[in-house]
Parts: C-alpha cells; sequence; structure tokens
C-alpha cells in the first residue's frame, strides 16, 4: 500500500459521515484518483481510529452513491467514470430544499440551459450543426402531428436539448444538467401539450429553431432571453 498519510483520525460526532469526508477529501486533493484502490477495511480502521462497522458502512454509502466499487478478490476502488446512480442524490437534494423550489428551479434551469448553450457555440463542429439540425426537423415533423402525438414531440424535443448538451463536451456540465432536466420533465412535458393542443406547435417550434440559428451563428446578444421564450410559462398559467 502506497502513501496513506491523507488519512487523519476522526472523532465520534458522525464517525461514519467523518470517513466518508476522509475519502472525499482524499479525491479532491488528488491523492486519491479514478481507477485507485483504497486502503484495505483494516488499514481504514487503524490509520483513522474507527471501528471496521464504520468504515463498512461508509463504503457501502460511496459504492451506492458510484464513487467506490468493489471487485471480489481485488480490493475496493475509486470508480473511473460517471455512474447514473449519482444522479439521485442531487434530485432528492433540490426535491427537498424548503425554500420556493420552483421559482429556484427556474433560475437553475435558465442559468443551465444558458451555459450548456454557451458552451456549444464555442465548440460545435459543421457535422454536429447538421445533426442539430435534423433534431430540429425531426421535432417539427412530430409537432406537425398534433394533439395525438404529443408524447412522440415532447421527445423529439428532449433530443433537441441533449444533442446541444452534448456538443459543449463537457461531462460534468452535461450531468448537471441532465439533474435539471429531470426535475423539469413534468414542467417541460406540460408546455408541450400545451403549446400543441392549443394549436400552438408553430410557435413552439419557432422558438427551438431560434436556439438552432444563434447556436449556428454563435450570437450570444439576449441568450437569456432566447433560452426564457423556450419556456411559455405565461401559457401553463392561463
Amino acid at each position: 500500500m502506497g502513501d496513506i498519510s491523507y488519512l487523519k483520525k476522526v472523532n465520534n460526532r458522525s464517525v461514519v459521515q467523518q470517513v466518508i469526508d476522509c475519502l472525499t477529501e482524499a479525491m479532491l486533493n488528488r491523492q486519491l484518483r479514478p481507477g485507485d484502490k483504497i486502503p484495505t477495511e483494516a488499514e481504514l480502521a487503524d490509520n483513522l481510529g474507527v471501528g471496521r462497522n464504520s468504515i463498512r458502512e461508509a463504503v457501502k454509502i460511496l459504492v451506492y452513491l458510484g464513487v467506490l466499487e468493489i471487485r471480489r478478490a481485488e480490493g475496493t476502488f475509486v470508480c473511473e467514470g460517471f455512474s447514473e446512480s449519482m444522479i439521485d442524490p442531487m434530485i432528492y437534494g433540490i426535491i427537498l430544499d424548503k425554500e420556493d423550489s420552483y421559482a429556484n428551479l427556474m433560475e437553475l434551469r435558465e442559468m443551465m440551459e444558458v451555459g450548456v448553450m454557451q458552451l456549444a457555440m464555442q465548440k460545435v463542429q459543421e457535422d454536429e450543426l447538421k445533426e442539430l439540425k435534423r433534431k430540429l426537423d425531426r421535432m417539427h415533423e412530430e409537432i406537425r402531428k398534433g394533439p395525438d402525438n404529443v408524447e412522440n414531440a415532447f421527445w423529439a424535443d428532449n433530443d433537441f436539448h441533449d444533442t446541444i448538451s452534448d456538443i459543449g463536451k463537457n461531462p460534468l456540465v452535461d450531468k448537471i444538467n441532465q439533474v435539471v432536466r429531470t426535475l423539469t420533465h413534468s414542467m417541460r412535458l406540460a408546455t408541450v401539450r400545451t403549446m400543441i393542443e392549443t394549436g400552438q406547435g408553430e410557435e413552439l417550434y419557432q422558438a427551438h429553431e431560434n436556439i438552432y440559428r444563434m447556436i449556428a451563428q454563435k450570437d450570444t446578444e439576449d441568450l437569456n432571453e432566447a433560452v426564457r421564450n423556450t419556456y411559455f410559462i405565461e401559457k401553463l398559467e392561463d
């Protein structure tokens, strides 16, 4: 086993959480890197001055969160990539926020979508722009099919936005954006449904066509307003 000096004894308050914090800090400080094997249960218990049960519980939680993985007969390792299970705690954390979660969520949604678009504008390649146009055209086709096709139109809309996020080529931003899009799923579906069922599908499409044009032309002027114009909040409130 290599240098494990990053392991410092913890006190009795919230022992399991402190074990988690110690390992997390070691990862943040890059003393533990993706793919590294962590010390054994016995070594962790000895160096941190805590019982093995606390170590076992802390490791179990980090495995559930997708941070660590147990390889039988080999040991426990720091994961080498994102796991979908990482998203769940973030979602619950926002859901359980005592503040005005709807207003906060809308602010977060706009901030994320504007940021995602800015990244896409910086990094978009010609072939990616063509793919985004195909996604936009498919969305238009699904919208034109009318009220009986709301679900497909919604997923075409979703696919268009996911493609913009992919163009940004930043896995951290993409994952956080996924959290926000999961949390806003019902309101986004309600928007698409309302617009199509009230005969305003073309307006919905035009708002997204404008987003495509801005990415193609790398036009950042009034970007927040353009993103906000795809929400149609006032339509949902009528």
